[in-house]
């Protein structure tokens, strides 16, 4: 399959274009030649010398990460962003990235993925950004004590040797869960709006300490790598539905 053909199937089905002005990341092709043959895709949740260099191992043509490269543009190409680049250009790597889209997506989204680990039913858009929502929250089908949903989140996420970190300020039952995954307390207030039990999201702020306590809510900070693996996951099935080879780089920061 062409570079070309395969970018422009993932930016459909992402609706790439529509975040355009909404997002700091260069979403799409940020590395590459658009007529490359691509055969083996590897997917990692970051960019960065390390996935890189996993990808050339795993005889990838193609990385898929959430996290790229390029971030409101490129003053100059030296020192650690040099680094970056020159792993994939050395290597014929090019680089896929989608970020704000794929926090997004209502299936294959990171929001979404961690929702249905929860198995939350009557979802609905969350965390506003202009004209898009890039969470979503929704409803326990059993309602969750907070030992338990801290115990489920420890158990099928990658969040290293720290765990969940949990600040109980909530019911007894959690019956309506708010996500957003990665950096999500600038949405805490719309999850205290929306009235839910819980918010889930991948780290915090200091502040949201005493507002989830004021506010009576259960907070549960998953880690920002663990809570984004599940869109680029996504992707990866999709790419092997379309034939090709694909390969998912784990590289857990612990944070």
């Amino acid at each position: 399959m062409h570079l070309a053909d395969l970018c422009e199937r993932f930016d459909d089905r992402l609706r790439t274009d529509d975040f355009a002005d909404l997002d700091a990341s260069a979403n799409g092709l940020q590395v590459g030649p658009e007529g490359k043959e691509i055969d083996h895709v590897a997917f990692a949740v970051d960019a960065a010398v390390e996935t890189a260099e996993r990808a050339v191992e795993a005889n990838a043509d193609l990385l898929v990460t959430h996290h790229g490269l390029i971030w409101g543009g490129l003053s100059r190409v030296t020192g650690r962003e040099y680094r970056r680049i020159a792993a994939l250009i050395e290597n014929d790597l090019a680089l896929y990235v989608s970020h704000l889209p794929l926090d997004a997506h209502p299936s294959l989204g990171n929001a979404a993925g961690l929702a249905d680990l929860l198995d939350l039913a009557d979802r609905e858009p969350f965390g506003a950004l202009g004209a898009e929502h890039i969470g979503c929250w929704g409803v326990a089908r059993d309602p969750f004590s907070p030992a338990d949903l801290a115990t489920l989140l420890d158990r099928d996420l990658a969040n290293g040797a720290r765990g969940v970190q949990v600040l109980d300020f909530g019911p007894e039952e959690i019956e309506r869960v708010a996500i957003l995954t990665g950096s999500g307390a600038d949405w805490f207030d719309e999850a205290v709006e929306g009235g839910v039990d819980a918010f889930v999201t991948g780290e915090g702020k200091h502040q949201v300490y005493h507002e989830a306590k004021e506010a009576g809510m259960h907070v549960f900070l998953a880690g920002h790598y663990a809570t984004e693996t599940f869109g680029v996951r996504s992707l990866e099935a999709l790419a092997a539905e379309w034939g090709l080879e694909t390969t998912f780089i784990d590289a857990p920061t612990g944070l």
